[in-house]
C-alpha cells in the first residue's frame, strides 16, 4: 500500500543510468526500520560553460548567477542523458575553431552531484510516498536532504574454498555474529552448521539463497572482491545462474580494474562490500604481510587452521576427500577470523565514519580527490562559483606545472644520546591551511586585503572554504577523541591530512602549484623557527623532519623534570609563534607544538658509508604509561621487510642491549657461530613481492639471469616449474638465489654474515667505537 513516510537512513550504495525519460538514480540505504530503496527518475545531466561560449548546445540552456573562478559568468547546460552531455563536451573539446571550449564540471557523475548538492554524505532524510515489498521500503522520487544518523549495520563474512584459483567450489562458508553456515560439495549427513550439496550448481544456489535469507547490509572477507566474489560470478556464469547477491534478488557484478594495477570493484545493489585488506590499509594499519593468518595472529593471537608451512591447496583437497568436518571447520574459522578482525579494530565503524565525513561510498578505497570534490564543490556553488573539469586547468594549473617542495628536513646529528625530547606540530599542514587561509577560491578571489602566500599567491582574508572545513573537522576530532571514538578520530585525521596531497596533484580540478607550495614553504619556515627557538634556550636540535623535532637535554635530568620541561617548551613556542603571526599578518594562529616523548636513550645513525647523519632513520627507548620501557624504531632495518628475520632480530636485540647498557660482544660472537653452524637457517629467508610479471622485469633491463635482481632470479626457477608467483621466498646459496621450495645447494652463510649481520650491527656499533668485523670478524674462520 502506498503511504507517505519520513525516514532517516544511512547510504549503502548508489547507481545511475540513462533512461528513456531522463537520468535515473537508484539509492539503497539502511533505516532503523528496514532497508530502503529510493528511485529518482527524470533527472537531467548538467554541466556549465562560459556565457560567451556560443557554440554549446543542449536540451536546455539557462543563465545562472554563477561564475568561473576567474570571474566569467556561466550558463548551465541541461541534457536528457549523461551520454548526451558527454557527446557535447567531446564535441566542444574537438572544435576546429582554434579556441578550446572548456566544459565546466562535466565530469561529475549524476548520482554524486545529486547527493553533494544536498550536502548528503552518508546520512539522509527521505520524505515521500513509499511501499513495502519483501521487507524493503521503496520510495519513488522522494525529497532527500542531509541528516545525522548512525544505524547498526549487519555484517556477514564470506569465504570460499576452491580446487585451485580457477577451479570449482569445494565448500563455501558464511558467518554473522548469530548465524554460521557452511556448504560442502559431496555426499554426507548434514550436521551442525554443515550442509552437504550434490554438486557445484546446488552449492551456488544454496549459498546465494542463504545470503538473501540473512539479508546483511555489509559483506566482508579477505581479498573478497578479487577472489571470492570474482569466483562466485564466474561459477554462476558457468552454470547459467543469476548472480543474485543483491537485495531484492538484484544481480551483482564484479568490475575488473582497467589496468593490472587497479583493483576490481564489486557492485552489489543494497549491500556494501568491505575487503579486510583494503579497509585495513585505508585505515592506515600496517603489517609485515597482509595475509589473513599473519594479521589475525598479530591482532587476535590466533590464526588459520592450516598450519604455516603446509601446502594449503593440498591440505584443502585432502580434507575435502577425507575429512569434511575439518574442511568445514577451516572454512568457517576463516569467516570468524575476518569478523573478529573487523570487530577488534572497528573497521566497519571506520568505513561508516569515513563515508559520513567524505560522501564516498563505504567500499571506496582511496578517493581523496573525489572526497574533496564532494565536500568543496557544493560550498563553492553556494559562494557563486563553479569549477573546471579535472585537467582543464584553472589559472596556474595543468599537469605540467612545477611541483611544490616537500617537507623540510634538518641536518641530523649522529650519535648515541641520553635524554632526548621529541616534539611535533599537531596536524601541521591542516593547521597551516587553517592559519594562513590557504584555499582555492581564496587564491582566485583574494580581495583587497589578502594574506600573502608563496610564489606570488595571495589568499582572501575572509570567507575561505577549506580553512572553515578544517576547523569543523578539527573540532569534530577533538570531540571524537574525548568520547574515545577511535574510528571517527582516525577517519577525520586521514581526511584532514589528505587535503594537502589533493591540492598537490594534477588529478584535482583545483590544482595550482601555488597552493601546495604555500603550505610546504610555510612548513619549512615553521620548523626553522622552532629550531631557532630551541637553540635560543641553549638546547641542541639533533634532527627535524616536516613536523617533528628531536632536542637533546644535557645534564641527566629526572624523568619527571624532563617531561615537565618538554611540556613547558612546547607551550612557550606555541604562544610565541601565535604572537608573531598575529603581529605580522593580523591572523589567528592555529599552530600547536606538542611535547611527544622523552627518550631515555636515542640513536641517530650515520648514512651508510658516510659520517653524515641519516634522515628518517632513528631509534630510541621510551617509558610507556604503564612504566615499561619500549623501543621506538623508525626507518631502520628492524622494521623493513626486505631484510631477513635474522638481521631484524639481531638489530633489535643489539639496540636493546646498548640502550640498557648490557654486554653485547660475546652475544654477537655467539650469533655468528650459530649462523655458521646452520642453527639459524630458518631465519635466513628473504621474502619479496613481484610488483610486475617476470616478463616485464626482462623488458625493463634485467635481460639476463645474472643481471636480474635476486628475487627475480629465484622466481624464474619457479616459473620454469610451471608457476609464476606474486611473492617469492628464497635464500642465498653457494649457487646464488634459490626459492626455498626448490633449494638444491648449501646456504651461503658467509653472504649472510657480510650482507645481513654486519650492515645491521654497524648501524649502531661505530657510534660505540667498534664494528661488527672487530667483534665477530674472527668467526669467518668457521666458514
Amino acid at each position: 500500500m502506498l503511504r507517505s513516510r519520513q525516514i532517516d537512513a544511512f547510504l549503502l550504495s548508489r547507481e545511475w543510468r540513462d533512461g528513456d525519460d531522463g537520468v535515473e538514480i537508484v539509492i539503497w540505504a539502511r533505516a532503523v526500520e528496514a532497508p530502503v530503496r529510493a528511485r529518482i527518475v527524470r533527472q537531467e545531466a548538467v554541466m556549465f560553460v562560459r556565457r560567451d561560449e556560443t557554440r554549446a548546445r543542449a536540451a536546455r540552456r539557462v543563465p545562472r548567477a554563477l561564475a568561473t573562478l576567474e570571474g566569467d559568468p556561466v550558463d548551465a547546460l541541461y541534457f536528457r542523458s549523461q551520454r548526451a552531455l558527454i557527446d557535447e563536451r567531446d564535441r566542444l573539446r574537438g572544435s576546429p575553431s582554434g579556441r578550446v571550449a572548456h566544459a565546466l564540471e562535466s565530469d561529475v557523475k549524476p548520482a554524486d552531484r545529486f547527493l553533494m548538492e544536498r550536502f548528503v554524505t552518508a546520512s539522509m532524510h527521505l520524505e515521500g510516498p513509499s511501499t513495502e515489498r519483501g521487507g524493503v521500503l521503496h520510495f519513488e522520487s522522494p525529497r532527500i536532504k542531509a541528516a545525522d544518523m548512525r544505524p547498526e549495520l549487519s555484517i556477514l563474512a564470506l569465504d570460499l574454498e576452491t580446487d585451485g584459483f580457477d577451479g570449482p567450489l569445494l565448500s563455501a562458508a558464511i558467518a554473522t555474529r548469530d548465524d554460521e553456515r557452511v556448504f560442502v560439495r559431496g555426499e554426507g549427513r548434514d550436521r551442525g552448521a554443515m550442509t552437504f550439496v550434490a554438486d557445484e550448481k546446488a552449492l551456488l544456489e544454496s549459498l546465494l539463497a542463504a545470503v538473501r535469507e540473512i539479508d546483511p547490509d555489509v559483506l566482508c572477507g579477505w581479498n573478497v572482491v578479487e577472489f571470492d566474489l570474482a569466483v562466485l560470478e564466474a561459477r554462476c556464469r558457468a552454470h547459467r545462474i543469476a548472480f543474485a547477491l543483491g537485495r531484492g534478488g538484484e544481480s551483482a557484478r564484479v568490475l575488473p580494474g582497467a589496468t593490472p594495477q587497479q583493483v576490481s570493484i564489486a557492485r552489489v545493489p543494497g549491500r556494501v562490500v568491505l575487503d579486510g585488506i583494503a579497509t585495513l590499509k585505508s585505515a592506515t594499519f600496517t603489517f609485515e604481510r597482509f595475509t589473513l593468518d599473519r594479521v589475525s595472529r598479530e591482532l587476535l593471537g590466533r590464526g588459520k587452521k592450516i598450519a604455516p608451512g603446509k601446502d594449503p591447496l593440498a591440505e584443502i583437497r585432502r580434507m575435502h576427500a577425507e575429512d569434511a568436518d575439518a574442511l568445514a571447520a577451516y572454512n568457517l574459522e576463516d569467516c570468524r577470523l575476518v569478523l573478529d578482525i573487523f570487530a577488534k579494530v572497528d573497521l566497519l565503524g571506520f568505513a561508516m565514519e569515513r563515508s559520513r565525513l567524505t560522501g564516498l561510498p563505504m567500499d571506496r578505497q582511496g578517493g581523496s580527490v573525489a572526497a574533496f570534490d564532494h565536500l568543496y564543490l557544493p560550498r563553492l556553488h553556494r559562494r557563486g562559483f563553479v569549477a573546471h573539469d579535472v585537467g582543464a586547468g584553472a589559472a596556474g594549473g595543468g599537469s605540467d606545472a612545477t611541483s611544490s617542495p616537500g617537507g623540510h628536513v634538518l641536518e641530523s646529528v649522529p650519535g648515541l644520546f641520553r635524554d632526548v625530547l621529541s616534539f611535533d606540530f599537531r596536524s601541521l599542514y591542516p593547521s597551516i591551511i587553517r592559519t594562513f587561509q590557504i584555499d582555492p577560491l581564496g587564491l582566485f578571489q583574494p580581495g583587497d586585503d589578502p594574506v600573502p602566500g608563496e610564489d606570488g599567491a595571495r589568499f582572501a582574508r575572509d570567507g575561505a572554504i577549506l580553512p572553515a572545513l578544517i576547523e569543523t573537522l578539527h573540532d569534530a576530532r577533538s570531540q571524537a577523541m574525548a568520547a574515545k571514538n577511535d574510528a571517527l578520530s582516525r577517519a577525520i585525521k586521514i581526511l584532514m591530512n589528505s587535503f594537502y596531497g589533493v591540492l598537490g596533484t594534477p588529478g584535482c580540478r583545483f590544482f595550482d602549484p601555488r597552493l601546495p607550495t604555500s603550505i610546504t614553504r610555510r612548513g619549512h619556515a615553521i620548523i626553522e623557527r622552532a629550531r631557532v627557538f630551541f637553540e635560543g634556550q641553549g638546547l641542541r636540535v639533533l634532527y627535524g623532519d616536516t613536523d617533528s623535532l628531536f632536542v637533546h637535554l644535557e645534564g641527566a635530568p629526572h624523568e619527571a623534570d624532563a617531561k615537565a620541561r618538554g611540556r613547558a617548551l612546547a607551550a612557550t613556542l606555541t604562544r610565541t609563534m601565535a604572537d608573531e603571526i598575529a603581529k605580522e599578518l593580523r591572523i589567528v594562529s592555529h599552530l600547536e607544538l606538542r611535547f611527544e616523548s622523552h627518550y631515555l636513550r636515542f640513536l641517530m645513525p650515520t648514512m651508510r658509508g658516510s659520517e653524515r647523519g641519516s634522515k628518517k632513520r632513528y631509534a630510541g627507548a621510551v617509558r610507556r604509561g604503564d612504566g615499561e620501557i619500549t623501543l621506538v624504531v623508525r626507518g631502520l632495518e628492524v622494521v623493513r621487510t626486505d631484510w631477513t628475520p635474522l638481521a631484524r632480530r639481531v638489530q633489535k636485540e643489539l639496540l636493546r642491549r646498548v640502550f640498557f647498557d648490557e654486554p653485547f660482544e660475546s652475544w654477537l660472537v655467539e650469533v655468528a657461530g650459530e649462523l655458521a653452524s646452520g642453527a639459524l637457517d630458518e631465519e635466513l629467508v628473504y621474502r619479496k613481492r613481484l610488483r610486475r610479471s617476470l616478463g616485464d622485469y626482462a623488458a625493463t633491463g634485467a635481460r639476463t639471469q645474472d643481471s636480474a635482481p635476486p628475487h627475480v632470479r629465484a622466481a624464474r626457477m619457479l616459473e620454469g616449474n610451471g608457476h609464476e608467483p606474486t611473492e617469492i621466498e628464497y635464500v642465498i646459496t653457494t649457487r646464488g638465489p634459490e626459492p626455498i621450495a626448490m633449494r638444491s645447494a648449501p646456504i651461503d652463510h658467509l653472504h649472510y654474515l657480510d650482507k645481513q649481520l654486519a650492515p645491521v650491527c654497524d648501524v649502531v656499533l661505530p657510534l660505540l667505537g667498534t664494528s661488527f668485523a672487530k667483534i665477530a670478524g674472527s668467526q669467518r674462520s668457521l666458514f
